[in-house]
């Protein structure tokens, strides 16, 4: 298997510089009501992602959704120690921007090419909020 790396280009929102294993949603994510920021855990009933933690991943989604508690959700994550890593969103909205900055993780948008399409949940993902680059290694590469 290659072990050649996919690179995306796009817009820094927060600036820094983290990696770690990617969790992706096409779903978007409430912050209120949506997560535990106790525990990273999405909880939202009907989300693809119902019990699963962001915790030191790297979340790759399309965007926000719900109310401006989004921010106060995450900002509470960071405080907890349970916020992702780093973020990639497709969408830009106040709701997902706020969040990203309370929580002074490295996020990139606006991307090359769509996130949702390139990245897989596993994939070993680098965020470059200060370039504005994602570079990903395939789950399958690294194996």
């Amino acid at each position: 298997m290659s072990n050649a790396t996919i690179i995306l280009k796009g817009r820094g929102i927060v600036e820094g510089v983290a990696e770690g294993e990617a969790l992706v949603t096409s779903e978007t994510i409430s912050g209120w009501g949506g997560i535990d920021s106790m525990t990273g855990t999405v909880v939202e009933t009907r989300h693809e992602l119902v019990g699963q933690s962001f915790k030191d991943k790297v979340l790759v989604f399309p965007g926000a959704k719900g109310s401006s508690g989004w921010s106060a959700a995450f900002h509470t994550a960071r405080l907890a120690g349970t916020a992702p890593k780093a973020v990639i969103f497709n969408q830009m909205t106040t709701k997902v921007a706020l969040g990203v900055v309370v929580m002074r993780t490295p996020t990139v948008t606006e991307l090359d090419q769509d996130p949702l399409d390139v990245i897989e949940t596993g994939d070993w993902v680098k965020v470059d909020g200060d370039a504005g680059t994602v570079e990903i290694t395939k789950a399958a590469a690294r194996e």
